[in-house]
């Protein structure tokens, strides 16, 4: 590894700072190249891994400018917590995603324990006609009746198993929740959510934004609080 870092160094110093190789040194370096590769072929992962990495962050970037009045600022997309929140979280969601119903509950605990944090919902309808059913009526309540929103969604994210009609009737009753008929509003939403989530190459649920990364799939309360504190961290820090 010393060798390989010690080769790069040499193959990328200017012209201006070293002679030229020769032909003979051109061929001794890259057989100590090869050489080093062979022997510690994890350079090659590392490389692609960073290379993957740095790709995303820009992917990211890009997709942040380009929609951040619609990720942050859309009134059709259910919202909790501060209404001039520091750092807001997006979370790409789907009720019939058995980690998004694992993964949720740490979502809301850690806007009510952190003041400065609001939470933003866009559902994405990945599994099946419930999946749009489900969100449909979920989006609708927000739209026509938001205070009744979160009591539905939390009933709708804790039944066990994919959704069918009865089911969500069920949610909207156990909860008290008026019923609603899908509004074209709603449908209109999902697609918006769709387009965002190819945006940030979101693959599947849960997938939650924090700050300028996608974290992917549901992870403890500790680690979400840790990565939520870094990004906090970041924003103080300018």
């Amino acid at each position: 590894m010393k060798n390989f870092l010690i080769l790069l160094m040499l193959i990328v110093t200017p012209v201006w700072a070293a002679a030229p190789f020769t032909a003979e040194q051109e061929a001794r370096i890259k057989v100590l190249i090869r050489e080093t590769l062979v022997s510690n072929p994890e350079i090659l992962a590392e490389a692609a891994d960073a290379w993957q990495q740095q790709n995303a962050s820009q992917q990211i970037g890009q997709a942040l400018k380009q929609n951040s009045k619609i990720l942050f600022e859309d009134p059709a997309s259910p919202r909790l917590g501060a209404k001039n929140a520091k750092l807001t979280l997006v979370a790409f969601t789907d009720y019939n995603c058995p980690y998004c119903k694992q993964f949720d509950p740490n979502l809301e605990k850690i806007v009510k324990n952190y003041p400065d944090v609001a939470l933003v919902i866009k559902l994405l309808p990945f599994k099946g006609d419930s999946s749009v059913s489900s969100a449909r009526v979920a989006l609708t309540t927000w739209q026509q009746h938001p205070e009744q929103f979160w009591p539905l969604h939390q009933r709708l994210m804790a039944k066990k198993g994919f959704h069918h009609s009865a089911s969500i009737a069920a949610a909207q009753q156990k909860t008290g929740v008026q019923p609603v008929a899908p509004t074209e509003q709603s449908m209109t939403t999902l697609r918006s959510n769709m387009k965002l989530a190819e945006q940030f190459a979101v693959q599947g649920t849960p997938a939650t934004l924090i700050g300028d990364q996608i974290l992917p799939g549901a992870v403890s309360y500790e680690e979400l609080e840790a990565l939520v504190q870094q990004q906090l961290a970041k924003i103080k820090n300018g």
